[in-house]
């Protein structure tokens, strides 16, 4: 049996999430086959909220096993967007097995605590200039993670002038493939949203495999 998942993020720089997904999978046994639906073929424009994508991915047809819905929690707690997100399958798509992911507080603080992925994916391996990237639980702590992702690979390119600015317009694809290299079992593993990712998955993945 090949499990067909469907997965919804916030944006197409979170669909590095698929080969950690395709892993988990890998690991408990089962066969996956992941649908990133392209909104681009619908007539009409696609919302950003939950409910508007699930409605949007419906409208495009098929049929599926299990949603894994990312919603970064930004301020607010984790577990309101987890409600948010069950509400939302519950409303659109009901009878859907679903798991939410949650980052805390946003995404990029799962891909601070990787300095060598990050000089890796900066194009500066061997660089040397410090980072004093945030260690351990802290990444959860950060205000904009996100911008401080920005800034790092920037200092960690080496980059200046115009070769600087021709390499920050790329930070999107940047990330994208920052969470493609990311270690699951490397420092991420230290922080409880990652850590409720996999065992909400592999909790998913069990029963789909039962």
């Amino acid at each position: 049996m090949t499990a067909r998942v469907l997965f919804i993020g916030e944006g197409s720089s979170d669909n590095g999430l698929v080969p950690h997904i395709e892993s988990i999978a890998v690991r408990k046994g089962l066969d996956v086959s992941v649908t990133v639906p392209d909104f681009g073929l619908l007539r009409l424009p696609t919302g950003h909220s939950v409910p508007d994508k699930l409605r949007a991915a419906r409208a495009l047809g098929g049929r599926y096993d299990l949603a894994v819905v990312q919603r970064d929690a930004d301020r607010g707690p984790a577990q309101d967007r987890k409600d948010e997100i069950e509400k939302a399958v519950d409303a659109e798509w009901p009878g859907l097995r679903h798991v939410a992911v949650v980052p805390v507080r946003m995404l990029e603080a799962w891909l601070l605590l990787d300095e060598v992925c990050l000089r890796q994916v900066a194009e500066n391996p061997r660089g040397r200039v410090g980072l004093d990237l945030p260690k351990g639980v802290a990444a959860e702590n950060i205000a904009d993670p996100k911008q401080l992702l920005k800034e790092s690979l920037a200092r960690a390119s080496e980059y200046k002038g115009r070769r600087l600015a021709q390499f920050q317009k790329r930070f999107s694809q940047h990330r994208l493939r920052m969470l493609e290299l990311l270690d699951p079992d490397g420092p991420v593993t230290c922080l409880p949203s990652w850590r409720a990712f996999v065992e909400d998955l592999d909790a998913a993945f069990e029963v789909l495999n039962g």
